[in-house]
């Protein structure tokens, strides 16, 4: 063949590969309201450079009529390319050939990228619009599923995966996602779950909608699945950049450095004011956690799903942080089966990408309740512990109020081995609250009383002095130092810029056996 024709085989065998299912099939895909693979990868990536992996690979399955459904790319378009400039591993799910169904051959193309992200130390990031396994390869497809399954596991903690959920992800899909790093849904367009409506229906007599049962909404506030959700998908690979910018390449870099114009030593005389001075009077957190951050820019994590605890990546200085809060503002900023999860989970992410935790603790203690009990919170709650004593990562803690019992100890206490603690005046570290201690405490005095509620008054002004402040915990250098909250800034900044060296090491062991 001569060198000219060879070069025209090239040109017809990549525009054939770029129509994956063809122009009706994209059509389908537009009408309802999504894009096609290959655009999503061109809006996530910077402009020009992706690169293709395995543009002409097929299934060889020829079962069911499929040696005649043949199509170049086999339903997922693989490669690389740069975010910000630094490299990143992508694969994207092509909806318009065989409904985006993986099987064998798909499942290389996948689990390809994902060795070399791990080879190279780079971010892998999977866009999912899939129906689910292929039927028609039968007990291949599952293999190149448990083939990503255990490549999610070996990778975690060593490089970041992303999700971004945009279309169905159904059966053994959605375990893939799941095991990630960060998990992205869209608004009316992403779906997950373990079986859908038609199974839900058939098992177990129940109508639910698509949406009802895993839409972005319940998976955002209900399950906890997903991390972010967004109303389009340029925003959702918009997102994607913006938290990848916080992030480090693997877990042997440190997260970049990014220049700020924001002053260190800039004060907020605003500060002082925030705690009100009815001490069960709500406040929001995130007042305080954005005046502190650079530029008072906060990336908040599950934002919508345990809204009793805060997550979310911050700069300091131009440097990348975690920040863990309670919130005031939702059940008194106790903690629950959810919060605990929830920050712990973040916590042991920030630990294993070398990302300082900031914390700010306003906490009355773990939710009571017949529910909360029976649901494991005893469980569950020592995740949090664990996570904060696991970490070896500079850590600093600011107590801006109550910081009462085990949940104090929970939330980034020196006992968990925080670097420094600060307090601000207004700060009560306690066993319990001043109310329920002295109930305790003075009950045959109370009881005594001939006036009861003069006793009660004095008792509790004379306690509240003594032990409703950071002062006891500072003589015995549990608190470092109490400090105005106006300054916090500054003094979070001089913390963890003195803690940047910090080495600290652990027991050598496989892992440990976190509560799960």
């Amino acid at each position: 063949m001569p060198h000219e024709d060879k070069m025209t085989k090239l040109s017809e065998m990549n525009k054939l590969a770029e129509l994956g299912g063809g122009e009706a099939r994209i059509k389908d895909q537009r009408d309802k309201n999504k894009l096609t693979a290959r655009e999503r990868i061109e809006l996530l990536m910077d402009e020009g450079s992706f690169v293709e992996f395995d543009k002409f690979v097929t299934h060889r399955t020829s079962d069911f009529g499929m040696d005649k459904k043949k199509t170049l790319g086999d339903g997922v378009v693989t490669g690389y390319g740069k975010i910000e400039g630094r490299t990143v591993f992508v694969f994207s799910h092509d909806f318009t050939v065989l409904g985006g169904s993986l099987g064998e051959a798909f499942g290389k193309k996948v689990c390809k990228v994902m060795d070399l992200a791990l080879k190279t130390g780079a971010p892998v990031i999977g866009l999912s619009d899939s129906g689910g396994a292929r039927i028609q390869e039968g007990v291949v497809s599952l293999a190149a599923y448990s083939e990503i399954f255990f490549r999610n596991t070996i990778s975690s903690g060593v490089i970041p995966q992303i999700s971004a959920i945009i279309g169905p992800c159904a059966g053994g899909a959605v375990y893939s996602p799941a095991m990630t790093d960060f998990t992205f849904m869209v608004e009316g367009i992403s779906h997950m779950f373990i079986t859908g409506p038609d199974v839900v229906k058939a098992a177990l007599g129940q109508d639910v909608t698509f949406e009802a049962l895993g839409g972005a909404s319940v998976h955002a506030q209900t399950s906890g699945v997903a991390h972010f959700v967004t109303p389009n998908e340029q925003d959702c690979f918009a997102l994607i950049r913006r938290l990848l910018s916080y992030l480090p390449q693997n877990n042997s870099e440190d997260p970049q450095i990014l220049p700020t114009d924001d002053p260190p030593a800039r004060s907020d005389d605003n500060l002082p004011r925030v705690i009100p001075d009815d001490p069960n009077k709500p406040y929001d957190m995130k007042e305080i956690i954005r005046s502190v951050l650079d530029d008072n820019e906060f990336l908040e994590v599950h934002a919508l799903w345990a809204p009793n605890i805060i997550v979310g990546f911050g700069r300091l200085n131009g440097r990348s942080i975690g920040v863990v809060a309670n919130q005031p503002s939702f059940l008194a900023g106790a903690l629950d089966i959810n919060s605990s999860n929830k920050a712990a989970r973040f916590i042991r992410f920030c630990d294993a990408f070398n990302i300082p935790i900031l914390t700010f603790v306003d906490v009355p203690g773990y939710l009571p309740g017949v529910e909360q009990e029976h649901g494991g919170i005893i469980k569950h709650g020592s995740k949090l512990l664990y996570a904060y004593c696991e970490a070896t990562v500079p850590k600093v803690t600011v107590i801006t109020r109550k910081a009462y019992g085990g949940a104090y100890c929970a939330m980034g206490s020196k006992y968990s081995k925080a670097d420094v603690n600060y307090a601000w005046p207004t700060a009560e570290i306690a066993v319990m609250g001043p109310e329920g201690a002295i109930n305790i405490i003075f009950r045959d005095e109370l009881t005594r009383s001939k006036t009861p509620a003069e006793t009660r008054q004095k008792i509790l002004k004379d306690y509240k002095a003594k032990f409703a402040n950071p002062y006891a915990a500072a003589e015995r250098g549990i608190i470092d130092a109490v400090i105005d909250p106006a300054e916090t800034r500054s003094a979070v900044i001089g913390a963890f810029e003195m803690l940047c060296n910090k080495r600290e090491s652990r027991p050598p062991k496989k892992h440990g056996n976190i509560q799960l």
